[in-house]
Protein backbone atom coordinates (compact mmCIF):
# COMPACT_ATOMS: atom_id res chain seq x y z
CA UNK A 1 0.00 0.00 0.00
CA UNK A 2 1.41 3.16 -0.25
CA UNK A 3 1.48 5.60 2.03
CA UNK A 4 -1.01 8.62 2.30
CA UNK A 5 -3.29 5.68 0.71
CA UNK A 6 -4.74 4.53 4.06
CA UNK A 7 -8.15 5.13 2.83
CA UNK A 8 -7.80 3.11 -0.12
CA UNK A 9 -6.41 -0.27 -1.77
CA UNK A 10 -4.57 -0.66 -4.99
CA UNK A 11 -5.50 -3.44 -6.51
CA UNK A 12 -3.53 -6.30 -7.52
CA UNK A 13 -3.55 -7.83 -11.27
CA UNK A 14 -6.02 -10.71 -10.06
CA UNK A 15 -8.60 -7.94 -8.51
CA UNK A 16 -7.90 -5.88 -11.32
CA UNK A 17 -8.93 -9.25 -13.88
CA UNK A 18 -11.83 -9.72 -11.84
CA UNK A 19 -13.20 -6.05 -12.56
CA UNK A 20 -12.34 -6.27 -16.13
CA UNK A 21 -14.17 -9.68 -16.23
CA UNK A 22 -17.11 -7.91 -15.12
CA UNK A 23 -17.29 -5.56 -17.71
CA UNK A 24 -16.76 -7.67 -20.39
CA UNK A 25 -19.22 -10.49 -18.64
CA UNK A 26 -21.36 -7.61 -18.21
CA UNK A 27 -21.64 -5.35 -21.28
CA UNK A 28 -20.19 -7.40 -23.80
CA UNK A 29 -16.66 -5.30 -24.48
CA UNK A 30 -13.51 -5.41 -24.42
CA UNK A 31 -12.13 -3.20 -21.70
CA UNK A 32 -8.55 -2.40 -20.94
CA UNK A 33 -6.93 0.26 -18.93
CA UNK A 34 -3.48 0.96 -18.75
CA UNK A 35 -3.40 3.31 -15.31
CA UNK A 36 -4.16 1.56 -11.58
CA UNK A 37 -7.39 0.48 -9.67
CA UNK A 38 -7.82 1.57 -6.08
CA UNK A 39 -10.74 0.24 -3.69
CA UNK A 40 -12.16 2.66 -1.59
CA UNK A 41 -14.77 1.72 1.19
CA UNK A 42 -18.04 0.04 0.45
CA UNK A 43 -16.02 -1.61 -3.20
CA UNK A 44 -15.98 1.68 -4.40
CA UNK A 45 -13.62 1.30 -7.67
CA UNK A 46 -11.50 4.67 -9.15
CA UNK A 47 -9.44 5.12 -11.95
CA UNK A 48 -6.00 6.48 -11.26
CA UNK A 49 -2.75 7.39 -13.66
CA UNK A 50 0.32 5.45 -12.82
CA UNK A 51 2.16 9.16 -11.92
CA UNK A 52 0.47 9.10 -9.11
CA UNK A 53 3.52 6.85 -7.37
CA UNK A 54 5.94 9.86 -8.24
CA UNK A 55 4.07 12.00 -5.61
CA UNK A 56 5.15 12.34 -1.90
CA UNK A 57 1.93 11.15 -1.02
CA UNK A 58 3.47 10.74 2.52
CA UNK A 59 3.35 14.39 3.11
CA UNK A 60 -0.35 15.18 1.71
CA UNK A 61 -3.80 14.55 3.34
CA UNK A 62 -5.70 13.09 0.62
CA UNK A 63 -9.45 13.00 0.83
CA UNK A 64 -9.77 12.09 -3.25
CA UNK A 65 -8.10 10.33 -5.76
CA UNK A 66 -8.64 9.00 -9.40
CA UNK A 67 -11.97 9.32 -11.54
CA UNK A 68 -15.10 7.58 -9.27
CA UNK A 69 -15.71 4.51 -11.46
CA UNK A 70 -17.86 2.41 -10.13
CA UNK A 71 -18.75 -0.30 -7.06
CA UNK A 72 -18.38 -4.07 -6.94
CA UNK A 73 -20.58 -6.06 -5.19
CA UNK A 74 -21.10 -9.54 -5.04
CA UNK A 75 -18.81 -9.97 -8.51
CA UNK A 76 -21.24 -7.80 -10.13
CA UNK A 77 -19.50 -3.47 -11.19
CA UNK A 78 -22.41 -0.90 -10.73
CA UNK A 79 -20.71 1.96 -12.78
CA UNK A 80 -21.03 5.83 -12.07
CA UNK A 81 -22.11 7.97 -14.68
CA UNK A 82 -18.29 8.74 -15.60
CA UNK A 83 -17.95 4.87 -15.52
CA UNK A 84 -20.97 4.68 -17.96
CA UNK A 85 -19.43 7.27 -20.11
CA UNK A 86 -16.13 5.19 -20.35
CA UNK A 87 -17.64 1.54 -21.35
CA UNK A 88 -20.96 2.72 -22.82
CA UNK A 89 -19.28 3.54 -26.18
CA UNK A 90 -17.81 -0.03 -26.12
CA UNK A 91 -20.77 -1.91 -24.96
CA UNK A 92 -22.32 -4.17 -27.12
CA UNK A 93 -25.02 -5.14 -25.20
CA UNK A 94 -27.29 -4.20 -21.53
CA UNK A 95 -27.38 -0.53 -22.89
CA UNK A 96 -31.06 1.11 -22.84
CA UNK A 97 -31.74 3.74 -24.72
CA UNK A 98 -33.89 6.68 -23.06
CA UNK A 99 -36.77 8.75 -24.88
CA UNK A 100 -36.79 12.58 -23.94
CA UNK A 101 -38.95 11.94 -21.17
CA UNK A 102 -37.27 8.99 -19.67
CA UNK A 103 -34.07 10.94 -19.77
CA UNK A 104 -35.48 13.72 -18.03
CA UNK A 105 -36.81 11.42 -15.47
CA UNK A 106 -33.88 9.59 -14.93
CA UNK A 107 -31.56 13.02 -14.59
CA UNK A 108 -34.22 13.87 -12.06
CA UNK A 109 -33.26 10.07 -9.79
CA UNK A 110 -36.54 8.65 -11.23
CA UNK A 111 -36.79 4.60 -11.07
CA UNK A 112 -37.57 3.60 -14.71
CA UNK A 113 -41.25 1.04 -15.49
CA UNK A 114 -39.40 0.64 -19.21
CA UNK A 115 -39.07 -3.02 -20.72
CA UNK A 116 -35.17 -3.79 -20.82
CA UNK A 117 -35.42 -6.06 -23.54
CA UNK A 118 -33.40 -8.70 -22.79
CA UNK A 119 -30.96 -6.68 -19.73
CA UNK A 120 -29.83 -8.32 -16.96
CA UNK A 121 -28.09 -6.97 -14.08
CA UNK A 122 -26.93 -3.88 -14.41
CA UNK A 123 -27.61 -1.75 -17.71
CA UNK A 124 -26.39 1.64 -18.84
CA UNK A 125 -28.73 4.13 -19.57
CA UNK A 126 -27.98 5.99 -23.20
CA UNK A 127 -29.98 8.82 -24.30
CA UNK A 128 -29.00 10.16 -28.31
CA UNK A 129 -24.70 9.84 -28.23
CA UNK A 130 -25.08 10.92 -24.32
CA UNK A 131 -24.53 8.28 -21.38
CA UNK A 132 -26.59 8.62 -18.00
CA UNK A 133 -25.37 6.46 -15.91
CA UNK A 134 -26.37 2.79 -14.44
CA UNK A 135 -29.49 1.28 -13.09
CA UNK A 136 -30.11 -2.40 -11.86
CA UNK A 137 -33.19 -4.36 -14.64
CA UNK A 138 -35.44 -5.20 -11.23
CA UNK A 139 -39.21 -6.72 -11.62
CA UNK A 140 -39.94 -4.46 -14.51
CA UNK A 141 -38.38 -1.23 -13.56
CA UNK A 142 -35.06 -0.08 -14.26
CA UNK A 143 -33.53 1.34 -10.29
CA UNK A 144 -32.02 4.32 -10.36
CA UNK A 145 -28.82 5.16 -8.65
CA UNK A 146 -28.07 8.66 -10.00
CA UNK A 147 -26.68 10.25 -6.37
CA UNK A 148 -28.95 13.31 -5.49
CA UNK A 149 -26.26 15.89 -5.40
CA UNK A 150 -26.28 14.66 -9.29
CA UNK A 151 -29.88 14.87 -9.70
CA UNK A 152 -31.53 17.85 -12.05
CA UNK A 153 -34.38 19.25 -10.89
CA UNK A 154 -37.11 19.64 -13.08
Amino acid sequence: MLKGLSKWKILNSKEVKAVVAAINWQWGCDFSFDGGFLEGRDGDIFLISRDVEKLDLERLNIESLGLYFGQMRNNELRLSIEGSQIVGKMAAKNVIETTDDEFRQWIGGSDLEKDYNGCSGYAILKHGSDFAGCGKCKGGKILNFVPKARRVRQ
